[in-house]
């Protein structure tokens, strides 16, 4: 045990101990609730070291995990051997580089078995908006004014900027109104709507019933 602690407390273990301690506590917070694993993302398509497609937390506490048993066990065997002065200084800097080295391919591969079961999905674009129904959230729309609220997929609501074009007899917007979002000006960033009236709306199409065919001798 006295071994174990010598150990932990010395270079370079020590260092990924320290680090260790605020992974441990990242992820009491996570289960705690008062922390989100996806706090460290930049950049949803891309993680550490090529680790992309998981949220960064999980790569970079793998790769602590792992540095700090690699570097407790050359700190170990370092201690164990005969080396002093400037040769014992050597070694434990080649402790330290080969520990984030294991630690960076163990958790490569770890992490690329992980995407090949859970592939990442696409991310989202304000294309999936069009076909949706929106609510006029200003008084008037017209070809170059206009806000509507639509909600997307996961159920979480987007305000977006809409522009309808003028048609001889064609209802006029109000706030309140309900519209259909049919396309998408990506020079301008805004979605092109259209009145629509949820009562002329079908709805899914119901399964046809099942009939039973008797069958004659």
């Amino acid at each position: 045990m006295q071994e174990f602690l010598d150990a932990a407390l010395s270079f370079p273990a020590v260092l990924f101990g320290a680090a260790l301690i605020v992974v441990v506590c990242f992820w009491l917070l996570v289960l705690a609730g008062a922390a989100d694993h996806h706090s460290f993302e930049t950049n949803p398509g891309a993680g550490p070291a090529g680790h992309g497609g998981v949220p960064a937390a999980v790569p970079v506490s793998l790769m602590v995990a792992v540095a700090w048993f690699t570097g407790l066990t050359g700190t170990v065997l370092l201690h164990r051997s005969a080396a002093t002065g400037t040769a014992r200084t050597a070694i434990g800097w080649g402790v330290l580089a080969g520990a984030l080295v294991v630690s960076w391919a163990v958790a490569r591969i770890l992490v690329l078995r992980y995407r090949r079961h859970f592939p990442a999905e696409p991310p989202p674009s304000r294309r999936d908006f069009i076909g949706r129904v929106c609510t006029i959230r200003t008084g008037s729309v017209s070809s170059d004014f206009g806000q509507a609220e639509v909600a997307a997929a996961d159920g979480s609501t987007a305000i977006v900027q809409v522009r309808q074009l003028p048609q001889p007899g064609e209802a006029v917007f109000t706030a309140g109104s309900a519209g259909l979002l049919y396309a998408y000006d990506d020079e301008g960033e805004f979605f092109w709507v259209s009145p629509y009236d949820v009562t002329l709306d079908p709805g899914p199409p119901k399964p046809l019933p099942r009939t039973r065919t008797r069958r004659t001798r």
